[in-house]
């Protein structure tokens, strides 16, 4: 379950909006870290107050006993020597993270209490809003890059986009810092955390709710939909939460949006079940999705990419039976393009130039969601 550690945090480091880092040293060991050694890690601010050089905290160090990833951090869980001053008092009451020790209470915006309850009490209709949804956290600045771009070669305004987070990944929306970065340079309007997550600019009982407050709240032009950072995956069939990304795509569909589905693509993973179009993609749409979706599928131009580019057709052909499959050009354009991104590309631990099809393909899905 979690595995605890005690520490004095000895330096601060980077902060974003929701989360700060600081480096503690551990009074016991774990994993490869002997006491005395100094590891890094997280706390989020308004959850448990900010640690400041000197304080006792406890820390959450499953990740680190277990090598896992996880960003590489502890995570603080208390400052047991200095808690944080009681939240002023305000309407809310959906709790999150709930019956965990750290579950918080948050105002929704569909809540009795929120202003915008009465617009959302009754709401049921997108009005043909293009939803993209994708598997990883790591598509989402790609996505909106590619909506930027189209939208520029057509002598458009940049489209105003809204993120909805799903609480497949990380809960809080405070860990990613592609969302901080994204939210900063005005590329995203607003963070929508739906589900268990929360965080974001605004809460959500659940990814309908939370379309439906892109929609009529943030008067977004495209949402997109993603899990946080953190896919999990078991490397079974079901066993991953990108499967939630078919049940978010009959939502858009139930709810008159019209749903893009963004294809999981690797050049480089080393897993025979992710080259190409990932087995993610394939289940997600080809067996959880029961409402058509476009289906972007990227064509990549004669070069290095082009052996890829032939093999993610013929993947495609599959998922032909239920959706429209809407073949983009992935060019060097958009490649360009992918470089001027406000924030950094990774996925998997790859960057652009290690895997530039999969940023390719969520590019070219919101190169096509611009264009409707």
């Amino acid at each position: 379950m979690i595995t605890w550690r005690a520490g004095v945090v000895v330096s601060l480091g980077a902060t974003w909006p929701g989360a700060a880092e600081v480096t503690v040293e551990l009074e016991a060991p774990v994993g490869t870290a002997t006491a005395g050694d100094s590891v890094r890690a997280l706390a989020f601010p308004d959850l448990v107050g900010s640690p400041e050089i000197g304080d006792r905290v406890l820390l959450n160090v499953s990740a680190l006993a277990r090598g896992l990833g996880t960003g590489g951090y502890a995570l603080v869980i208390a400052l047991p020597d200095r808690t944080p001053a009681d939240p002023p008092e305000g309407p809310g009451h959906l709790v999150k993270a709930r019956y965990t020790p750290l579950q918080a209470m948050v105002l929704g915006v569909d809540d009795q209490e929120s202003p915008h309850h009465e617009v959302l009490r009754d709401a049921d209709d997108l009005a043909g809003l293009p939803v993209v949804v994708a598997d990883l956290h790591s598509a989402l600045p790609a996505i909106v890059v590619g909506a930027r771009f189209a939208a520029r070669r057509a002598g458009r305004p940049a489209p105003r986009v809204a993120y909805v987070m799903t609480d497949g990944g990380a809960l809080p929306a405070w860990f990613s810092r592609t969302v901080a970065g994204l939210r900063s340079a005005g590329w995203v309007e607003a963070c929508i955390t739906t589900g268990q997550a929360f965080g974001g600019d605004l809460e959500a009982v659940s990814v309908h709710t939370g379309m439906l407050a892109a929609r009529h709240v943030v008067g977004a032009d495209l949402a997109v939909v993603a899990q946080g950072p953190g896919n999990l995956g078991t490397g079974t069939r079901w066993g991953f939460s990108g499967v939630a990304a078919g049940e978010a795509v009959n939502a858009a569909a139930t709810l008159g949006g019209r749903p893009v589905a963004s294809l999981r693509v690797s050049g480089a993973d080393p897993r025979e079940r992710h080259l190409g179009i990932s087995h993610h993609s394939r289940t997600a749409y080809g067996r959880v999705a029961l409402a058509p979706a476009d289906v972007v599928v990227p064509v990549f131009e004669e070069g290095p990419l082009a052996e890829l580019g032939r093999r993610v057709a013929d993947q495609a052909d599959e998922l032909g039976a239920r959706h429209r499959l809407v073949p983009v050009t992935a060019g060097a354009d958009l490649l360009d393009a992918l470089t001027a991104s406000p924030v950094r590309l990774a996925t998997m631990g790859r960057g652009l130039a290690d895997d530039p099809a999969s940023f390719l393909a969520a590019a070219a899905a919101g190169v096509h969601a611009a264009d409707l």
